[in-house]
């Protein structure tokens, strides 16, 4: 199969890659030896097309410092590259980005399938100017309009985007191996759906856990929607009855600059029991997430965090906001959650998980759960679903 995947974050981008990147590398490592992988990807100063991980890189767009400059360029061009390539291609995958509106449909007729990792909703009018919100608001609930093939990575999104598709859920207790008959059940509204969740390098789940003297927050830096300013507040609360235990902040994002200016307004017992390891992976990540007495994710709004995934498959009970996207770790005992956007919630939900006997047990328990969400096993459900949309265009 001869695949195209418009990819606006890669390995190397100047901006930053999150979960949306990171996805997409670890299904195509599974997927690369059978298949023809091509990756359109936004430029970034320095980036040159050519192989990477043995995956083709085709970098459109223009070289910008200006992220906005980035994304607008990249739009245009990417349109472009499938008018004039797309023929070359069995299929086109597009992640979802109201912020790119492309709309393939119009420039090829090529199977197109849309990725939709997320809803953000009206949130986008607490993050930015009122005309931006609104544009993004109004592309984030148009586009899929134009769409047939969906795979949305949780069922929350679906309910969100496209009310009325969703017969089951796949995050029970039967994890991946749930039933989920989304393609039969859309057939009849001339959709086909799929839900392919997240996943998770199965190594991790030998790894030895231990506990040290800190909680982990481990995502992008993005100080509204991960509620960053949330965990602050909330650890400086909780640090008064446990002044011995530190918060090791891991990740990195285009909001670190306004983050370190935050950090240093704290008081000085809270901003030196802070810890900051910008960006981790490979071992390094490994190491911190298994040392942590457990993990906190704070998150406005979420798709389902691959670090969650990786805490729970490195034996750690998990703090999580009260989203639907979270209920996973409330429906698997794994953790505890905490009011959205309260402080004083999540403190409360820090010293009770602090406190328990059962905080080990909760780890194991989303150890357990976790397991059947492998990076192959996902590769294969994708796999699948490509082939069957292959398939039924060539039934027409």
């Amino acid at each position: 199969m001869k695949i195209l995947h418009l990819l606006y974050e890669s390995k190397g981008d100047s901006f930053g890659i999150g979960g949306v990147g990171i996805r997409a590398y670890e299904i195509y490592r599974h997927l690369r030896t059978g298949h023809d992988i091509t990756l359109l990807c936004k430029k970034y100063p320095g980036a040159r097309d050519g192989e990477v991980e043995g995956l083709q890189h085709i970098f459109v767009g223009t070289e910008s410092n200006s992220f906005t400059r980035t994304l607008l360029s990249y739009t245009n061009q990417a349109a472009r590259f499938v008018q004039k390539y797309g023929d070359e291609f069995d299929i086109i995958i597009e992640e979802f980005s109201p912020a790119i509106p492309t709309f393939l449909h119009a420039f090829t007729k090529k199977p197109l399938i849309l990725q939709i990792q997320g809803y953000t909703g009206l949130l986008y009018f607490r993050k930015y100017n009122p005309f931006y919100a609104f544009t993004l608001s109004l592309m984030e609930r148009l586009r899929p309009l134009f769409y047939k093939n969906f795979i949305f990575v949780t069922p929350q999104t679906i309910k969100k985007l496209l009310p009325g598709n969703l017969p089951l859920s796949p995050f029970a207790k039967g994890g991946l191996n749930s039933p989920l008959p989304l393609r039969e059940w859309n057939r009849v509204r001339g959709r086909r759906i799929e839900v392919i969740p997240n996943g998770i390098s199965p190594e991790l789940q030998s790894v030895i856990s231990e506990e040290s003297d800190y909680i982990l927050y481990l995502g992008r830096i993005d100080i509204y929607g991960k509620g960053l300013g949330v965990l602050v507040n909330a650890y400086a609360e909780f640090l008064q009855l446990f002044p011995h235990i530190r918060l090791v902040i891991a990740g990195d994002g285009r909001d670190m600059e306004r983050f370190e200016t935050m950090l240093v307004k704290l008081p000085e017992n809270v901003r030196k029991n802070i810890e900051l390891l910008g960006w981790v992976s490979g071992d390094k990540k490994t190491e911190v997430i298994r040392k942590a007495l457990f993990c906190v994710f704070p998150s406005r709004h979420e798709v389902q965090p691959i670090a969650s995934l990786e805490a729970m498959a490195c034996g750690k009970a998990l703090i999580v906001s009260e989203i639907p996207e979270f209920n996973f770790v409330k429906e698997n005992s794994a953790g505890m959650s905490f009011k959205t956007g309260d402080a004083l919630s999540m403190t409360q939900s820090m010293k009770d998980l602090m406190s328990s006997d059962e905080r080990k047990e909760m780890g194991q328990r989303g150890r357990a759960w976790v397991k059947t969400y492998s990076w192959d096993k996902i590769a294969l459900k994708y796999e699948d679903f490509l082939n069957s949309v292959l398939e039924e265009v060539q039934k027409r």
